[in-house]
């Protein structure tokens, strides 16, 4: 399954929500890596090395940037904010000069709530670890240019999310 050497900036503090509430044991960074390396495959994005900034915010602080960034004065699980579109990606990994060739990119940044996150997988009924992960390849799919404004988009967007979930083997 490798693609490319991937490197993952991982806020501290979710290393040690993870130890707290899944369970120490548990390598959160290889899951991450697995979980960016299926989304990269599933797009084709063809490139030498790709970065990924995973942070997380507290409920004030991501009202405050979803706020800030989107206009939506409210709380919010997950927020994406990918350097390129869909479409740039698509023909970065088309480039066929290797002289041109863009050979490492960084996709963007992803913050998460961790607060939300436990209280959406009580109320979902999936778990923490589940949440965290989905939470993750939600905001990976953003970050590659899917979305979930127009409803066949959110199917297509759904539809990966659950594959690359189950490819890892965390089910609902």
């Amino acid at each position: 399954m490798k693609c490319c050497k991937i490197s993952i900036d991982l806020d501290d503090k979710i290393i040690e929500f993870c130890k707290d509430n899944i369970d120490e044991n548990i390598d959160i960074e290889k899951y991450i890596q697995n979980i960016v390396e299926m989304v990269l495959e599933e797009q084709n994005i063809n490139v030498d090395e790709v970065t990924v900034s995973i942070t997380s915010a507290t409920k004030e602080e991501i009202k405050a940037i979803n706020s800030k960034y989107r206009g939506i004065e409210k709380e919010t699980d997950v927020l994406s904010f990918p350097i390129f579109t869909a479409q740039e990606l698509d023909d970065i990994s088309k480039q066929k000069d290797d002289n041109k060739k863009i050979k490492i990119i960084e996709l963007g940044d992803i913050i998460i709530c961790l607060d939300i996150v436990k209280v959406q997988a009580v109320s979902y009924n999936t778990g923490i670890f589940r949440e965290l992960l989905y939470m993750i390849t939600h905001g990976m799919c953003h970050l590659v240019g899917y979305d979930h404004i127009e409803e066949s988009d959110k199917i297509k967007m759904r539809a990966l999310e659950e594959k690359i979930l189950n490819k890892l083997g965390v089910k609902r």
